[in-house]
Formats: C-alpha cells, structure tokens, sequence
C-alpha cells in the first residue's frame, strides 16, 4: 500500500478545530521563536558585559613591585571550611607612581622572609586590589554568565507560554462544562429511554 504525504494538512480547514487551538499553535510558534532568540540574544548581551567588566578591571589594576616588611607566617591559613589557601597573609610595602609610599597586606608565599620582593596589585589611587582575572578565566566567566542569564531568559518566556497555555485549557475545559450541562440532559434521555 503506497502512503500519499499530503502538504500543509495542519492549515487546511477542519471543521473540528477549534479558534482555541489555532491560538495554541500560535502561541507554541511564538513561545519557541522568542525563547531561542530572546535567550540567544540575552546569553550575548550578558557575556559581552561581564568581559567588558573583567576587561575593564585588567586595565585598572597594575602590577608593582612590593617588600615583605615582615616575615610571612609558614602555615597557611585554614578556612572554617577545611579548605587552606596556597599563600598567607603578609605585611608589604611599595611606592606608586607619584613615589609616594605605601603600605598594607597582601597575600604570599608562606615561609617568605622579609626583604623578600613580590608582585602586587594596585588600583588607580595606589591602594592594593585583588589580582585581576586572566584573559583564560574572563572568558570563562563571561561564557557561563551568559549561558545561565540566557537559560533563564529562555525559560522564562517558555515558562510564560505554558501559563498562557494553561488559560487556553481552563477556557476549554469551563466550555465543554456549559456545552455537558446544555446537552447532557438530552443524552440521558436518549441512552435510557
């Protein structure tokens, strides 16, 4: 037996459809196309942002070279958590652009003594920031930012067609009830006589 493919039969008119489910279909159609490009378009929006942000935290965080003032403890410091950090907390000192000078605490080697040379961040004003992200990690972070704020938007919108899907079944659902309730009546009589 030969199966004939008959074209665009979901739009040729049929008597059993209803104007209810030709507006399902519509806001099927909808909610699928304005989740895709609204996520879409939100994912880029956001990753373009956050990379802006961290791009624009590289640049103002500079690289200078400090002192230990002090001798660096040898342990590192646990966290309530159980986890210890690689480096300890010591007091530095460094002098900013203008030459003034400057002091504070940054994090380094443990066992360091003092006198010992080492790298920290400042900001604009010359006081101590933490260490800016690397390229490697700015697109990363820029990447799931905007994949989570994409998924919510998506699902967002998906979530606004359902409900709007579910108005369409409780209209449904309350006309079928008045249409039972006018011809119910009439069936019973028929069925028992």
């Amino acid at each position: 037996m030969r199966r004939t493919t008959v074209r665009g039969w979901r739009w040729r008119h049929n008597t059993l459809r209803r104007p209810s489910d030709r507006a399902e279909a519509w806001i099927v159609l909808a909610t699928w196309i304005l989740a895709l490009v609204g996520g879409l378009g939100t994912a880029q929006l956001t990753g373009d942002r956050v990379a802006d942000g961290l791009a624009e935290r590289r640049d103002r965080a500079q690289p200078v070279s400090a002192v230990l003032v002090e001798d660096a403890p040898t342990v590192p410091v646990t966290t309530g958590e159980g986890f210890s950090n690689s480096t300890v907390w010591a007091k530095v000192r460094w002098t900013d652009a203008d030459g003034a000078p400057h002091t504070g605490r940054a994090q380094v080697d443990p066992g360091s003594e003092a006198g010992t040379s080492v790298t920290v961040w400042t900001g604009t004003t010359g006081t101590l920031v933490a260490p800016p992200p690397t390229a490697m990690e700015a697109e990363f972070q820029s990447v799931l930012a905007g994949t989570l704020a994409g998924l919510t938007a998506a699902g967002t919108l998906v979530g606004c067609g359902r409900l709007a899907r579910f108005g369409l079944d409780r209209r449904r659902l309350h006309a079928w009830e008045t249409e039972w309730a006018r011809v119910g009546p009439q069936w019973r009589k028929r069925m028992y006589g």
